[in-house]
């Protein structure tokens, strides 16, 4: 089977898919740029931002470098390397109160939930360009989304996955999906993507 080549104009000319894969690029870049504007205003890297965002949003089990590696497809020394400077920067607490005291979770300090709420807004722009879409489009396109992160998971291209589709309690029904520990249906948009009662599917 030939290749595409997506990011040759001729063929973008002629095939859809590889105009939308382009298009996921660009925002990809996107990402990137709005990610580099804060990071430089504080004088800390992307990586340690994004790890910042995350530890304040998901709980204790998740806060740890291999969990922290995994989540961000990096090597364990790449997260070390950043919770060190985080931790020069009094941003983060290593909490040592687990039953192995070779490992530890990391919280935020005072510092740390100040940094976080004046970064976490990064993504505003893409917001309010998405909020400015009518809710069909929305769901549309939210839909697609869900299906390629599970798509990309299930290929071990991306290594984490919190999605409906890959957990436990999901189930798809014929006129929709169900969830069998809230014990409801749920519409495509109710589908998350970073479920913190998720349970993998094994």
């Amino acid at each position: 089977m030939s290749v595409k080549k997506v990011f040759d104009p001729n063929t973008q000319q002629n095939d859809l898919s590889s105009k939308i894969v382009v298009g996921l690029e660009r925002i990809s870049q996107a990402f990137k740029v709005l990610l580099w504007q804060q990071a430089k205003e504080l004088g800390l890297s992307p990586i340690q931002i994004q790890i910042l965002i995350f530890i304040a949003h998901h709980n204790g089990p998740l806060n740890n470098v291999s969990a922290l590696a995994q989540e961000f497809n990096v090597t364990k020394p790449t997260i070390s390397d950043a919770i060190k400077v985080l931790e020069r920067k009094s941003l983060v607490i290593k909490d040592h109160s687990s039953p192995d005291s070779r490992s530890y979770t990391l919280l935020l300090s005072n510092l740390g939930q100040d940094v976080v709420k004046n970064t976490e807004n990064f993504t505003s722009y893409l917001v309010t360009q998405i909020d400015k879409l009518n809710e069909e489009d929305q769901k549309g396109l939210y839909r697609i989304l869900g299906n390629l992160i599970y798509q990309l998971n299930k290929n071990g291209i991306l290594s984490v996955q919190r999605t409906c589709y890959a957990c436990k309690f999901y189930q798809k029904t014929t006129s929709n999906h169900y969830c069998h520990l809230l014990e409801q249906q749920l519409k495509d948009a109710d589908i998350r993507l970073d479920c913190v009662e998720f349970e993998a599917n094994v």
